[in-house]
This record gives structure tokens, C-alpha cells and sequence, in this order.
């Protein structure tokens, strides 16, 4: 039985820009929201697109990744034919090699595909924020006769120079694609998110494995191959909530946007666009009798007994009387104690910030630290700080 789309999301990058936060795992499994994972997004749209076939990339630091995909329940892909599948590179008769690119990733799964005899295959990206109808891209995709659509996004043309862009004609067929511009001809920006007819896909993919020339890569190879072929493009522009948190900042600003989704457009309360994650088992959060909570997303397992405004706070986060959370991102099982300060900062998991530390700051670039270390009693960590070590009692880290 064949399977009219199948997804492939590329989930192998290392997020170097993350610093950090991605020093023992992959970008995908960081934590966003509260109760989610950065690939909750693009499987949660697949699930609400009728996409039931799922593949993974996976090759960075996978192995918290792969744990929490497990067998897909959480997200209904525990199938006996489709379903979600984790796909690391593997030894092949010919030998084995890491995924040299994004479009090496998919042809090393030519055979995975391959089962399901889709028609189309929609590449996605591990490391975006984004709630996407992808039925509806496939809709147009067909209407327009495509062989190649890409979802795109209007951006300030000030802005535009950061972006790969395509430049397209009143039908929106692309006619020029440009990679970062010094001069931009247009500001429909690539969200990395493609839709293939699967046997153009197939055909480009084997002759671009076989150029030993090409840098393997969707955007520096496949879609330049494709315009040289005068294939039939188009864009398709999506005007909902997007964003690439594939840096501190960005990371930082997109929890911050959940915290006000009426100007974000980013609302995880949208009984119409479930977003699926697993869930810790964890029992209900806590706020004690001296807490103060304001404008905040407090998951399972927490407990308050101080101040927390403006901020989000992952599965078990303990926050103790007298400790102060402002405009932070505390990930799960993070405690902070008495007398701590922490604020415009992101907190990975199983920190413990020690009584009357400081990290962060009100203004300035966006301090944070890897999963599990120690900031020590009365230790400053200052605004833009990359704490991959524990800090001692005291220090002072900029």
C-alpha cells in the first residue's frame, strides 16, 4: 500500500549557535515551552496534516533525541505500516559515512522512502518553531502542477540579506534563487520546508551524490540544479507563526513570544492545532503560600515558593522562597534556590543555582549554561555568560 506523502525532518545538526545548551544533545530534543521539545512542532503538523509516515535524520548527540521519539505514541505514529522512524546513518555493504549534507541525509534513505511508494516527500526542519498546515501546502502544490514547492515567508527587506530568497513571478513560479544577497531582488525568505514530486526528488539526489564536486545541500545544489532544469517551482507563501531558534537569542525571544500570543501569533492553547509531546509523568505544579507568579508557563512537577514573572519553567523546576525568576527560561528539574536572582537567561536541565547567585541581567545579550551544572553561592554570571562548567562560590563569569 503506498502513501501519498511521506516526511522526512532533518534533525542531525549539531546547533553549534546554540553554544551550551547543546553541548550533550541534539538541537531538536532542547527544550521549548514548557512542556515541549523543538521537534514536537514539526511531527505535531505532520499528525494534524494527515502525514503519517515520519522519518528522522538523526546524527548529532542523538541518543536523548531517539529516547524520547521512542515509538511514536505520544504523537499516535505507533504504527505497524508507516509511523515515526528514527534513521541514523548506518553500515551499508559499500561502507558507511556520516550525513555529508542536508540532501546526503535524504538519499542515504532512498531505501526508507522508497517502501511507502509516496508520490510527494515533504522535507522539514528539526530546528524551527512553527505551527503548519501541511495539507494545505500540498493543496497548492498540486494546483500549480509543481515538481517543487518551497514555503516562504515575507521579511523587511531590510532583513531580506540574511535570508535565501526566491525571486518568483506573478504566479509565484520561481524564476532566481538567491543565498544570502548582498542584493536582494526579493524578500520571500526560504523556510526550508520543500515539497517533492518523489521520482524528481529521487533523480536529483542520485545525480547529485554522483557529482563529487557538490557540497550535498538542498540549497546550495538541489534547488540551483533544478532552476538550471528549467523545473516547474513555485513558492508558497505562509503567513503564520515561523521561527528558526537555531540561536540563543531566538531561542530566548520564541519562549518569550509564547508568554503573549496575542501579539506572537504563537498560542499553545489552540484547541484546533494540537501540539503533541510526551509527557513527564509528573505530578500537578505547585505554588506555595509566599509564591508570586505572574504572566508565566509552569509545567508539571514544579514547585514555587518564590517569585516568578514573565517566564517559563520546564518539568520540575524548583524555584525556593526568596529566589527571583525574571524573563527566564528554567528547563526541567532546575532549582533555584533561596535568595538566587536569575533573569533574561536560559537555565538547561538539572542546573541548581545555589543561594544568592546571580545570572543574567536586565539588559544585554542572553546569558545561559549547559545541562547539569552548578552555579555556586553568591556566583555572578553576567549578561551574554556561556556557562559549560560548574561555577565556583563566588566567581564571577562574563
Amino acid at each position: 500500500m503506498s502513501k501519498e506523502m511521506v516526511a522526512m525532518i532533518l534533525a542531525g545538526g549539531q546547533g553549534s549557535r546554540l553554544y551550551a545548551l547543546t553541548q550533550k544533545t541534539a538541537k531538536p530534543a532542547v527544550s521549548f515551552g514548557g512542556k515541549y521539545r523543538i521537534i514536537d512542532f514539526p511531527i505535531s503538523n505532520c499528525v494534524n496534516s494527515n502525514i503519517d509516515t515520519v522519518g528522522i535524520c538523526t546524527q548529532y548527540q542523538p541518543l536523548q533525541l531517539n529516547e524520547y521519539i521512542g515509538n511514536g505514541q505520544p504523537w499516535d505514529l505507533d504504527r505497524l505500516y508507516g509511523g515515526v522512524h528514527v534513521l541514523p546513518p548506518y553500515q551499508k555493504a559499500n561502507g558507511s559515512d556520516w550525513y555529508k549534507g542536508t540532501a546526503n541525509a535524504i538519499y542515504q534513505n532512498i531505501a526508507f522512502i522508497e517502501r511507502y511508494k509516496p508520490e510527494y516527500v515533504i522535507i522539514l526542519s528539526g530546528d524551527q518553531i512553527c505551527k503548519q498546515d501541511y495539507a494545505d501546502f500540498l493543496q497548492f502544490h498540486k494546483e500549480k502542477n509543481a515538481e517543487f514547492s518551497v514555503a516562504v515567508m515575507e521579511v523587511p527587506w531590510e532583513e531580506a540579506s540574511r535570508f535565501g530568497l526566491m525571486v518568483t513571478d506573478d504566479t509565484d513560479a520561481i524564476t532566481e534563487f538567491q543565498e544570502k544577497p548582498k542584493n536582494p531582488k526579493s524578500n520571500l525568505a526560504s523556510m526550508g520546508i520543500y515539497i517533492f514530486n518523489w521520482d524528481i526528488l529521487k533523480k536529483y539526489l542520485e545525480e547529485d551524490e554522483a557529482d563529487p564536486n557538490s557540497e550535498n545541500d538542498f540549497g546550495n545544489n538541489i534547488i540551483p540544479n533544478l532552476l538550471s532544469d528549467k523545473r516547474r517551482m513555485y513558492a508558497y507563501r505562509f503567513d503564520g507563526y515561523w521561527k528558526d531558534v537555531g540561536t540563543i537569542g531566538s531561542l530566548w525571544e520564541a519562549n518569550m513570544e509564547v508568554l503573549d500570543p496575542e501579539h506572537s501569533g504563537m498560542n499553545l492553547f489552540d484547541e484546533n492545532w494540537t501540539i503533541y509531546s510526551r509527557n513527564p509523568g509528573l505530578p500537578a505544579h505547585m505554588a506555595g503560600k509566599k509564591s508570586c507568579i505572574d504572566n508565566s508557563l509552569i509545567t508539571n512537577g514544579c514547585e514555587i515558593n518564590g517569585t516568578v514573572k514573565h517566564s517559563v519553567l520546564s518539568a520540575g523546576v524548583v524555584v525556593e522562597e526568596g529566589a527571583v525568576v525574571l524573563d527566564a527560561v528554567i528547563m526541567s528539574g532546575t532549582v533555584i534556590k533561596s535568595g538566587a536572582v536569575v533573569q533574561r537567561c536560559i537555565i538547561a536541565d538539572n542546573c541548581v543555582v545555589e543561594e544568592n547567585a546571580a545570572v543574567g541581567a536586565a539588559e544585554g545579550e542572553i546569558a545561559h549554561t549547559a545541562a547539569g551544572v552548578t552555579i555556586g553561592r553568591s556566583a555572578a554570571v553576567k549578561a551574554g555568560a556561556k556557562v559549560y562548567d560548574d561555577v565556583k562560590e563566588g566567581e564571577e563569569v562574563c
